[in-house]
């Protein structure tokens, strides 16, 4: 079994090793699964700007399991945003490979799903505290069950995301690496903090290079990567198979296409201050297209991403947090993109 997996996927990373005209193929960048940011119409912006491969927001097994509507609506995947994974949280091996088995015969079919990544780094509060996310780094017999059993279910590659450990005292990423690749996980993505650090301090790439040299699958390098710069960084200091883009993606969706630049040999794009409120407008429309009225709220974050640096951005952001509608904040979106170029 493990060894059928990691040869699907190494095919998988051989279609996504991309590269210009005459040139070697390039490590993959992916969008990391971020709850309440990575919906679809953000991964079709990202595939759009030259990202390789994206997953789902993470999705409750047990949601899929009881038939949660909400959370069905989670795993809809637009034929524009493949290849794509669906990214799952569980504890319990029994009902993983439950939900697997029946995500496959009744909800999606494995010619528009690439693969199924089990969440084992998640930090928030309410996930660790139901044994979910990176707690399951406390205990990897069980995670290594939670994966074989999902690996037994599903007709395409499984993959863990992980972290570098519970905290200090206990930095266990290489050790679970092994223990999910000999469990049958086709690839690991490892976020190079410990779930204690959240998102403070720096990404431990000696870590991740650690984890690459211990297990034979690939392994996607995660944290830290903002810039064509820093991806450079990740894959020459860990040696990592990919790379994984997470906050680096918020209101920044160029990123992509400026890594993809680098690592072919080109100019890195930048986007001017103007492309980069085009793409919050276009957010906006697409958003609310997709997901009706009131949904302009969920925008105001990512307004706030797209404008960071720019002079007036608090006093917009102050404004977009009281309007009322969608057609006000685009209002409000556009007069400040027009006082920009005026500037």
């Amino acid at each position: 079994m493990t060894a059928r997996f990691c040869e699907k996927s190494r095919e998988l990373f051989s279609i996504l090793k991309k590269g210009g005209e005459g040139q070697k193929p390039r490590p993959p960048v992916l969008l990391a699964p971020m709850a309440g940011i990575t919906d679809s119409v953000f991964r079709r912006m990202c595939i759009r700007e030259g990202c390789d491969f994206t997953f789902t927001e993470m999705v409750s097994a047990s949601g899929l399991h009881f038939n949660n509507k909400k959370t069905r609506d989670l795993i809809s995947i637009d034929p524009a945003e493949t290849p794509c994974g669906i990214q799952l949280f569980g504890h319990d091996p029994a009902l993983m490979a439950d939900t697997v088995k029946r995500l496959f015969e009744t909800l999606v079919s494995p010619d528009e799903i690439s693969s199924v990544d089990i969440n084992m780094g998640c930090p928030a509060p309410k996930i660790t505290s139901n044994c979910d996310g990176s707690s399951l780094m406390r205990d990897p017999l069980l995670a290594g069950r939670i994966v074989e059993a999902a690996v037994k279910a599903s007709p395409v590659p499984i993959s863990v995301k992980f972290r570098k450990g519970w905290d200090d005292a206990s930095v266990n990423a290489v050790e679970f690496a092994r223990v999910m690749e000999q469990s049958g996980a086709a690839f690991l993505s490892v976020h190079g903090r410990t779930r204690m650090q959240m998102y403070s301090g720096a990404a431990d790439r000696e870590l991740i290079a650690e984890v690459v040299a211990a297990v034979s699958v690939p392994v996607v390098g995660n944290g830290d990567i903002f810039s064509a710069d820093s991806a450079v960084d990740m894959l020459e200091k860990t040696g990592c198979a990919g790379l994984m883009i997470a906050r680096g993606a918020q209101g920044n969706p160029f990123v992509f296409r400026e890594i993809a630049a680098r690592l072919d040999g080109k100019t890195p794009f930048v986007p001017t201050e103007s492309e980069r409120l085009g793409a919050a407008l276009a957010h906006i429309t697409e958003y609310c297209r997709d997901h009706g009225g009131g949904s302009f709220v969920d925008m105001r974050k990512h307004i706030a991403w797209y404008t960071k640096g720019m002079y007036g951005s608090t006093e917009l952001r102050r404004q977009v947090n009281s309007c009322r509608d969608e057609n006000e904040l685009v209002s409000l979106v556009r007069a400040f993109m027009d006082a920009r170029e005026v500037l």
